[in-house]
């Protein structure tokens, strides 16, 4: 079986990064360093279904359906991805938690199984590396201490 895991430490506090990772909002603006996604349906409520929705590519709908399968505001955040044509489905796993002056967020993607997986692994994992050391501390950096965007903030990418 292979898996993705990102370990990355932000200098802000876990309810800024929280909110960064779980506000349907702010999750475009760092997604759109990877593949762009925004969430249709998502609240942090166990049970809540969801889709993220992407630019379609070619052998991909664009569309991942998800279920929230556990939340602990605001240390954990785990729910179900399962590509919407077909496939497998895998987990995915928010962990903050304090480190240093700032917090550590573990992102855990598992489940995926054979040859297809391990390829899949590898793809959605520069994709997502990128997301979390590139897009997601820009979105941090233009939340201010409350959690609100600044003024003057750079605009969500388009999808």
């Amino acid at each position: 079986m292979s898996a993705i895991h990102i370990v990355c430490d932000y200098p802000h506090s876990a309810a800024k990064v929280w909110r960064a990772v779980t506000d349907p909002t702010l999750i475009p603006r760092w997604t759109a360093t990877g593949a762009g996604a925004r969430p249709e349906g998502f609240a942090t409520t166990v049970g809540t279904e969801f889709q993220f929705i992407a630019k379609p590519k070619p052998g991909w709908s664009g569309i991942v359906d998800c279920v929230v399968l556990e939340v602990d505001e605001p240390r954990l955040l785990r729910y179900s991805w399962t590509d919407h044509g077909a496939g497998d489905t895998t987990e995915v796993t928010y962990r903050l938690e304090p480190h240093a002056t700032g917090t550590r967020f573990t992102y855990d993607h598992t489940g995926f199984v054979g040859v297809g997986g391990f390829f899949m692994a590898q793809i959605l994992g520069r994709v997502r590396s990128k997301m979390l050391r590139v897009g997601l501390p820009a979105v941090l950096n233009d939340l201010d201490e409350a959690g609100r965007l600044r003024p003057g903030s750079s605009p969500e990418r388009p999808l």
